[in-house]
């Protein structure tokens, strides 16, 4: 495992060149869609000759190829977007950039972010970093699976319902959903706006404190980010109120999830915090709240690629209607159509108050029960999924429960909560499982110092 410290003060050409030899050799993985290797070896030269300089200098990332990034196609792993040249780059990579970090690749992931196995992306599954049967989670499980295996020390991503925990736990690695709007998601392809944030994999919660550090705060190109109130901790005070959410602990789950998950809990009484169970009960409704609003932002979001302005147009002389068609059919794959339909269906005069409307009532009553639950508790504890990876095709044929590996992590991002995956151990087949942190709104700092205490332990 080589953390951000190891790679500073070394030939910033050496740790590209490194990184990139690292992901040739990992290439059954499937993880990165493209390497940016010319213009990483630039900036890398740059550093070397003291042209570039900053916290990350000469420090190799990677980003979910949904991000737009100079040096490759933008793709967001769509045949939509196959050929896309981005004219600028978002405002995380600019932050890292301006600190000397370097691009060396963008990660694959499921098509415009839609799925939780990396299996919906137009190139291909990217393979679980631990058993190459398994998936590796999404929608960001190429920049999950390329810490997992030490390409680089960090990747970003960006989580919608689950997209950064879900991978992070399936993988091993640490994965941080900051607040919403504490990063700016300027320049990042949009899923659904009113739960998209952009976080970071390491394999480390000390690395994640210096990358959110850095990539935090107001942009006045993304009006909802929120004033930078992220302030990396470097002690966290014990006696800690934490409540374990019954909810998540089932017996739906995977018995040996539920066993790490008690054990984390246990070990943070033994490091002097307070862990009682708590009750969230209109968590058993959350996922059909999550797959009514997020389709309805999906269906409207998508609406931009019609083949018109930019990205990919189907061949053939027809009328405007049929290359509407045409190009919306081929340019899409399976969930990306099946979130559009449903998206619409609930958007119609004819439903928008049966089902949209019912939904966004719902998530209000969500919110007030998580501020209730935060008046006695400063953290939420559970498992990040009900069960480790699966196998590769397992639940290709059956959305409804390849939705449900989010029954657990859809709750924050509706309610805008900071929330992050912290690896805890592993089943008896040598599958990582990872347990769930959920936090305050803004209290992104005290969540990752608590977890950096127990893993200093």
């Amino acid at each position: 495992m080589t953390l951000i410290a190891d790679y500073i003060g070394r030939s910033a050409r050496d740790n590209v060149l490194s990184a990139i030899a690292k992901a040739q050799d990992n290439e059954q993985y499937h993880a990165l869609l493209s390497l940016t290797k010319e213009r990483a070896l630039e900036r890398a030269d740059a550093v070397d000759r003291g042209d570039i300089t900053g916290k990350l200098a000469g420090v190799p990332f990677v980003v979910k190829d949904n991000f737009l990034a100079f040096g490759a196609p933008t793709t967001a792993a769509s045949k939509m977007l196959e050929h896309f040249n981005a004219p600028l780059q978002s405002t995380a990579v600019e932050k890292l950039e301006a600190e000397g970090a370097i691009c060396i690749g963008k990660a694959n992931l499921d098509a415009f972010a839609h799925g939780g196995s990396t299996e919906n992306s137009a190139y291909g599954p990217t393979k679980n970093a631990f058993d190459q049967t398994r998936v590796a989670g999404g929608s960001s499980g190429g920049s999950a699976v390329v810490t997992a295996l030490d390409i680089v020390p960090f990747a970003l991503g960006s989580d919608t319902g689950g997209s950064i925990r879900l991978p992070a736990s399936f993988n091993g690695v640490v994965g941080v959903k900051p607040t919403y709007g504490t990063v700016s998601r300027y320049g990042v392809v949009a899923m659904a706006s009113s739960t998209d944030v952009i976080g970071v994999f390491t394999t480390n919660v000390a690395d994640a404190e210096q990358v959110m550090d850095i990539i935090a705060g107001t942009d006045p190109k993304d009006m909802t980010t929120l004033a930078n109130f992220f302030i990396p901790k470097r002690t966290i005070e014990s006696g800690k109120k934490i409540g374990l959410v019954k909810e998540f602990m089932t017996d739906d789950v995977d018995p040996e999830v539920r066993r790490r998950t008690l054990e984390y809990a246990q070990r943070l009484r033994d490091n002097g915090h307070i862990v009682e169970e708590v009750t969230l009960p209109i968590a058993a409704h959350t996922l059909a709240m999550y797959y009514i609003i997020v389709p309805a932002e999906v269906s409207s979001n998508l609406a931009r690629y019609d083949g018109i302005r930019y990205g990919y147009r189907a061949d053939g002389v027809m009328t405007l209607a049929e290359l509407y068609g045409r190009t919306r059919d081929e340019g899409f794959v399976t969930e990306n159509k099946r979130r559009i339909m449903i998206g619409s269906y609930v958007l119609s005069s004819g439903y928008f108050d049966a089902y949209y409307l019912q939904a966004q009532k719902a998530r209000t009553l969500l919110i007030t029960e998580f501020n209730t639950l935060f008046k006695d508790y400063d953290v939420l504890l559970g498992p990040v999924a009900p069960m480790p990876a699966f196998k590769l095709g397992e639940n290709t044929s059956d959305p409804i429960k390849m939705y449900l590996a989010d029954i657990m992590t859809v709750p924050a991002s509706l309610a805008g909560l900071p929330a992050m995956s912290i690896p805890a151990g592993a089943n008896s087949a040598g599958l990582p499982i990872g347990v769930q942190l959920i936090g305050q709104k803004r209290s992104d700092a005290d969540l990752l110092a608590l977890a950096r205490s127990l893993e200093e332990m």
